[in-house]
């Protein structure tokens, strides 16, 4: 991504933001005037108190003008309370809208992309980067208002005394500057490549520790480090080639912030030989080292750490939206059409053929070698002890994870597809949290339709799963939500009406029951294996396995399949699980 791109993009985004707050902008502008009016008075009282008053034996009048000059610094100091006023004004807003596009952004991608969802450092923009943008911005318009207005006030004055100071001061001030500026898109291009390092980083930390316990089980510690210490080593190098560029600006700093000053007392003498008053002269040095200077040192330093960081961040949030057509006129591919199979029909809904996985290169595999085949409109229990693999499994059949050998098909077709695809349509999952969001009620029963639901639909799907109840206390379909205010169990009902409705003809529910009530979990799996589609259920109660057409046993070092009644005859396992699931009956 080229660094003249990155400018484009963020000064176009950056003038639609403040166009957008002109009214705040003009009121900036008009207590910034009050500053402007406090360093004029600053100097030129100065040169007054000295040529019209101590130096010509007049000490009331020197006294009176460094009166105003005080009254200049309250001056300034009113109008610093304004400008933070509307210092608010703009900054929480800029704030407000990149959190709200960091999340529309990581949501797009997530439907988008899942496969890369994970890792595309979205809570890096979230939390640290948005408030990042958000200090950046405010120190940076604090320091390029204070140094515009304090310029045009200490450059007025200096004309009002003597034009010809400027000549001693404007070309260093100039030429510092522009040597500043030359240093600000090489320090951006390298403020953003510390950036890219620094999602690698904590999308690569949050995967090692997703799977730490097995990394340090198997040993596999020097291998797994490899990676993060190749990325802290470039951070390393980044930060030394960061410091190169701080050393030049430095440079710069000084040609632009002391140079003046050296060349305004090398020029006294002629200055004096030619009619400059010491007034005028001592109220160019105050300009200079207490207005002028600080505040271009503030811009600089603001500029060169701030102003490049603000770039590069704000560019994260301008990046293309995933799934966006590349070129002007491409079309976005639509989700590919899947039959959904009549229950009980002759096909296979979802195939395993000899599926290895292993969480790791030296884990123990999960699952080792299954085969296993459902029929459309098949009802399958899955059963066996805690972190055996039965959520491994539904998440292979659900095209998560990818087999480490084997095939899973669902439909016939891989069950991994490729990164950009979208939702799968072919099957919906479950897991035990069950995902409640801020909305509608009709929002969250209805979001895993492609289209809209009908109202008698709707209401037969939430009779059938015995929501009815719960939906008319939340005030009804079209009620807001507010998922804080419902149990698991509630959350677990609202998920299952939303299963029902959902037109996938696979169905997995990794113990998306387990907060429910026996007779509850009945009548909500009776209704969702009376549905159109295959049922996958991840038992945890004899009843559920009973229910099932048939029972999966996955023991760790191999998988019986068969029915409720002849299980106990085959597995050991079995007969245990059943021994206790009836005792705490």
């Amino acid at each position: 991504m080229s660094g003249d791109g990155t400018w484009r993009r963020v000064g176009g985004e950056g003038l639609r933001f403040l166009r957008g707050r002109a009214r705040t902008l003009r009121r900036l502008a008009l207590w910034s005037l009050l500053e402007s009016a406090h360093t004029f008075l600053g100097g030129y009282a100065v040169a007054r108190a000295l040529d019209d008053g101590f130096l010509a034996a007049r000490t009331d009048t020197g006294l009176a003008w460094l009166a105003v000059a005080g009254a200049g610094a309250l001056l300034g100091g009113l109008a610093l309370r304004g400008v933070f006023g509307g210092l608010a004004d703009l900054v929480e807003p800029l704030r407000d809208g990149l959190v709200r596009r960091a999340v529309r952004q990581a949501l797009e991608r997530a439907v988008a992309e899942p496969a890369r969802a994970a890792h595309d450092g979205a809570v890096s923009r979230l939390t640290q980067q948005t408030e990042m943008a958000r200090d950046s911005f405010a120190g940076l318009v604090l320091v390029a208002r204070s140094f515009v207005f304090t310029a045009a006030g200490a450059l007025a004055g200096m004309a009002a005394l003597a034009p010809v100071l400027l000549l001693f001061v404007l070309p260093p001030l100039l030429l510092g500057t522009a040597g500043f500026l030359l240093t600000l898109r090489p320090m951006a291009r390298v403020q953003r490549r510390a950036l890219d390092t620094d999602e690698a980083l904590a999308a690569r930390t949050g995967e090692l520790a997703a799977g730490l316990r097995d990394v340090v089980a198997c040993g596999g510690g020097a291998e797994a480090g490899a990676g993060p210490l190749l990325l802290i080593a470039e951070q390393e190098r980044l930060t030394r080639l960061l410091a190169r560029w701080a050393a030049l600006r430095t440079v710069a700093l000084g040609v632009a912030g002391r140079l003046p000053v050296v060349a305004l007392l090398l020029g006294a003498p002629w200055l004096l030989g030619r009619g400059l008053s010491a007034g005028a002269l001592a109220a160019a040095l105050t300009y200079l080292v207490q207005s002028l200077l600080p505040a271009l040192d503030a811009l600089m330093g603001a500029l060169g750490s701030a102003g490049t960081r603000l770039v590069v961040v704000l560019d994260r949030f301008c990046l293309p939206r995933p799934g966006r057509a590349s070129a002007p006129g491409a079309r976005e591919p639509g989700p590919e059409p899947v039959p959904v199979p009549a229950p009980g029909g002759g096909g296979l809904a979802a195939e395993l053929r000899q599926v290895r996985f292993a969480y790791g290169v030296h884990a123990l595999p999960v699952v080792d070698g299954l085969d296993l085949a459902l029929r459309e409109g098949e009802h399958l229990a899955v059963v066996g002890p805690s972190g055996i693999g039965k959520s491994t499994l539904t998440a292979l059949l659900a095209g998560l994870l990818p087999p480490g050998r084997g095939t899973v098909l669902l439909a016939g077709a891989p069950a991994l597809r490729g990164p950009g695809r979208g939702p799968d349509p072919r099957r919906t999952l479950l897991p035990q949290q069950a995902y409640v969001f801020t909305g509608s009620v009709r929002e969250n029963l209805t979001h895993l339709c492609p289209g809209p639901v009908s109202g008698a639909r709707l209401e037969r799907a939430v009779a059938a799963l015995g929501a009815d109840g719960l939906v008319r206390r939340l005030g009804g379909p079209d009620a807001p939500l507010d998922p804080a205010g419902l149990s698991q169990g509630e959350r677990q009902l609202l998920a299952l009406v939303a299963a029902h409705l959902s037109p996938a003809p696979l169905l997995l529910l990794d113990e998306a029951t387990c907060h429910l009530d026996p007779a509850a979990e009945e009548r909500a799996e009776r209704a969702l294996a009376d549905r159109p589609g295959t049922l996958v259920v991840v038992a945890h109660r004899i009843s559920s396995a009973a229910r099932a057409d048939r029972v999966l046993v996955l023991d760790g070092s191999r998988a019986v399949c068969g029915t409720h009644a002849d299980l106990p005859a085959r597995s050991a396992l079995y007969r245990e699980l059943v021994g206790v699931w009836n005792a705490r009956v």
